[in-house]
């Protein structure tokens, strides 16, 4: 594996333990290259962070693309993309998206726009098959598999996640047509995402 692949699988592992202010030199130690290595491909925290967020939804878009391509029930493609995108732990992005960071990079909108079409394909093939209920949009499915995937800061909880994979499963039972119940308010859409950030 190249240098600058083993910062971004290390700096990825350790943004997940961590939080995005994990001291480079840390990273650089895990990823068996020295700091001098690091800097050479990543001048500064914001670069490191986006390629790794990148990484993450590109990882994320080609689970969602194989699901579809390689499941021929529709809803079982969704399933198997839910359970992938936690593998990814799409969810630690989330805290790596805030401060100072360039969420209109045109590498991040052109890799953001390519993750949330696919997994619309995902939505809409699985709704025209009757499986998934018809008031949920893309955003519900983002927002949810990121809070359900994403570790408690700071709470040192080594045993999250024997638990992700059965909370996801218990909000895929609860997409699944027909519906059980009436969800308050309107499908959270991606264009309100957008606004929220």
């Amino acid at each position: 594996m190249r240098n600058r692949e083993r910062i971004v699988a290390a700096a990825r592992e350790m943004f997940v333990e961590f939080g995005p202010e994990v001291p480079l030199d840390e990273i650089a130690r895990r990823a068996g290259v020295g700091n001098a290595t690091l800097y050479r491909h990543f001048p500064d925290r914001d670069e490191l962070i986006r390629h790794v967020v990148v990484s993450v939804m590109s990882r994320t878009t080609d689970q969602a693309e194989a699901a579809t391509a390689e499941e021929a029930d529709a809803f079982d493609a969704l399933r198997r993309f839910v359970h992938a995108a936690a593998d990814e732990r799409i969810g630690a992005l989330c805290p790596m998206l805030s401060g100072g960071f360039d969420k209109d990079h045109p590498e991040l909108l052109a890799e953001r726009g390519r993750l949330e079409e696919a997994v619309d394909r995902l939505m809409t093939r699985a709704r025209q098959a009757g499986r998934l209920r018809d008031d949920v949009a893309v955003g519900d499915l983002m927002v949810a598999l990121s809070q359900l995937t994403r570790p408690l800061p700071g709470s040192a909880c080594m045993n999250f996640d024997q638990f992700v994979h059965r909370h996801l499963q218990l909000f895929l039972d609860g997409l699944e047509a027909p519906a059980r119940s009436v969800l308050p308010g309107s499908p959270a859409t991606l264009e309100d995402l957008r606004r929220e950030s």
